[in-house]
């Protein structure tokens, strides 16, 4: 990824990596990097992102203190998708496909810098990775303030795929 590429990518786009061998042995799928903690603004283009590649998500769990009021569903490219709010931390996103069949992508943090969220993305889908996401985080993004649900950009600074 260029240096401004979070920034010069255009609305409605997801930048996202996600672990290529198949294997699924890794605690991290993927990983994504939002512009903001605003839901209905960020998770719409990452899930159309995620159904060309896996196919029909059906639920994605966010943790509510991470995120601007996380709605029950969405509408995504004609689909009805349920969002639920979990636990799982301001690092973490579960996207549920099919019935049983989950995926946990690292969340990088909005305001990290370029050369950093390249770093921890990297990382995070390594098909061998057993770190969870706060621990590549903390390693890869020492000067990066905590998340806060108030985080939020400009439309025109936005990421893609």
């Amino acid at each position: 990824m260029p240096d401004e590429i979070h920034r010069s990518v255009g609305p409605g786009t997801a930048l996202l990596r996600l672990e290529t061998t198949g294997s699924r042995q890794s605690l991290l799928d993927g990983a994504w990097w939002p512009r903001s903690r605003d839901v209905e603004r960020e998770i719409p283009p990452l899930l159309t992102a995620l159904t060309e590649y896996l196919g029909p998500v059906t639920r994605v769990g966010l943790d509510a203190s991470a995120w601007n009021g996380i709605p029950t569903r969405l509408v995504v490219d004609g689909r009805v998708v349920h969002l639920d709010s979990f636990p799982v931390g301001d690092d973490t996103v579960l996207v549920t496909r099919g019935d049983n069949d989950h995926f946990s992508l690292m969340v990088v943090p909005p305001a990290t810098t370029p050369e950093a969220a390249r770093t921890a993305m990297a990382r995070a889908v390594h098909a061998d990775t057993v770190t969870q996401a706060a621990e590549i985080l903390l390693a890869e993004l020492p000067h990066t303030a905590a998340p806060s649900v108030d985080t939020a950009q400009d439309d025109d600074e936005a990421p893609g795929l």
